[in-house]
């Protein structure tokens, strides 16, 4: 190793302890490679502080010896952005030693976490002070808040709550040279000039290292309903959406839309799984929250889907009796990726469009890309509440599911084509990371990717925090 680099990891250790630089293969492997496993980086230490002030040193460290960093939280990115590159010239700074929440303030209705504190952990917390944390994602046990922010990740409560941009008041953030933003702040207004919190989420850690964040909580739901129905085509859905929409008003917390062979993949790796509604061409997961008598809202849902089957709406419904069928029928949903990624490698795409736009966009694409690769299979599913697809392309039948992956740039060009035509975007929930940032460049306008590369200069003028991300 070059003097300069024993003399970083030196000083490193002196920060957060020796035994919390890890540069053994065996203990820096599993920070080496994304979870879907496309991108392998290398790395000479992965660096594991315990506190903000940690954080604060070993980036003004780095950033005397011009050493970039790779921040990673709980590593369930889907687009590379928190692996590093297989130069070896990253740090990787693993933040899952500060998983401290540092408080509950209840009559704010707000929480205060740390980075590496599991969105689970948060959930948690805020149940236990009789509050309720509505962020909801598959990996919520193994991600992050740190992470969350940093993708300003969405999840199945968007359509009511919002992205996790929404449901965060203020952030704790180390700048490039190791300088430590306070703007802990749990206030739902302040008006006091430009707000940088804003900045920093779904940024991917390119323009400063978020430690900590304030985080809105809401009333704890006391019913909560889950439905699953029937649809023809993703029209009717839309339809159906409208209609939920009307019927039940803010209690509609969950519209997830999943295709019929989505579903059959998702059951086949998880052969448990129930399968409620045979032979139906599309699904349509809903969950209904409130605060009242969950009898109530359970015969309200009930009703709903009833009127939805008799006028056209939905084909067929059924409605969890129990928390165990609610559970049993979201695990259809949040088995998919994991199913995919038994599969093999496929195509991803993680796009939004307006409602409205959906049906035409999907039969515009399937049409294009059933032309250009003949027998690809649609795994299709996603939020469609707020327009949010998870649009993946499995191999045909017979090819192997490697050499298939070689079609990616032709389907993403045909994919992304559309999208924008539509007035949509590339990225929805899961970031650019290095997977898209060449889409990015081909999709912005020249004067947004301008700003963005003002506000990176600005921020981080010697490139150092997670390079070649994003831009």
């Amino acid at each position: 190793m070059a003097e300069s680099g024993a003399t970083l990891l030196a000083r490193l250790a002196a920060v957060v302890g020796p035994g919390h630089v890890l540069t053994a293969s065996a203990d820096i492997e599993p920070y080496l490679i994304d979870w879907r496993g496309r991108y392998r980086g290398a790395t000479p230490a992965v660096v594991k502080p315990g506190s903000t002030d940690e954080v604060a040193e070993v980036v003004r460290a780095c950033a005397e010896l011009r050493v970039p960093i790779v921040p990673q939280g709980g590593n369930t990115g889907m687009c590379g952005g928190a692996t590093p590159h297989a130069d070896g010239r990253e740090i990787v700074l693993a933040l899952s030693r500060m998983n401290r929440v540092r408080g509950v303030d209840t009559a704010n209705a707000t929480i205060t976490a740390e980075a590496g504190v599991t969105l689970h952990a948060v959930q948690q917390a805020a149940t236990d002070a009789g509050l309720y944390f509505p962020l909801s994602l598959a990996s919520e046990g193994s991600c992050t808040i740190g992470g969350n922010l940093s993708t300003n990740a969405g999840g199945t409560a968007v359509l009511r709550f919002g992205n996790t941009r929404d449901l965060a008041l203020g952030l704790e953030v180390v700048m490039a040279d190791g300088q430590v933003w306070n703007g802990l702040r749990g206030l739902r207004k302040d008006n006091t000039g430009y707000d940088l919190k804003q900045l920093f989420i779904g940024a991917e850690g390119t323009l400063g290292i978020v430690t900590a964040a304030v985080l809105k909580l809401f009333p704890a739901p006391t019913a909560r309903v889950t439905g699953l129905a029937g649809v023809t085509d993703v029209a009717q859905a839309v339809a159906l959406l409208g209609m939920m929409k009307h019927t039940l008003g803010d209690r509609l917390t969950g519209f997830e839309l999943i295709s019929d062979f989505a579903l059959a993949l998702s059951r086949k790796h998880h052969p448990d799984l129930p399968d409620p509604l045979p032979g139906q061409p599309w699904c349509v997961l809903l969950q209904a929250d409130a605060t009242g008598e969950a009898s109530t809202l359970h015969a309200q849902v009930e009703d709903a889907l009833a009127q939805a089957v008799e006028r056209g709406a939905a084909r067929d419904a059924v409605v969890a009796q129990s928390q165990d069928q609610a559970d049993r029928l979201w695990a259809l949903r949040e088995n998919i990726s994991e199913a995919q990624r038994r599969e093999g490698p496929n195509v991803k795409h993680d796009i939004s469009l307006p409602v409205s736009a959906i049906s035409d966009f999907l039969a515009r694409s399937e049409a294009a890309l059933t032309r250009a690769l003949p027998g690809v299979r649609f795994v299709v599913f996603g939020h469609l509440g707020d327009g949010n697809l998870h649009y993946n392309l499995s191999a045909p039948l017979g090819v192997e599911a490697y050499s298939f992956m070689n079609n990616a740039p032709a389907a993403n060009r045909i994919v992304h084509d559309l999208v924008a035509a539509a007035g949509g975007s590339i990225s929805a929930e899961h970031g650019i990371g290095q997977l898209k940032r060449d889409e990015l460049a081909r999709y912005k306008s020249a004067l947004e990717l301008d700003l963005m590369r003002r506000v990176k200069a600005a921020l981080d003028p010697a490139g150092l925090l997670n390079p070649g991300k994003v831009l």
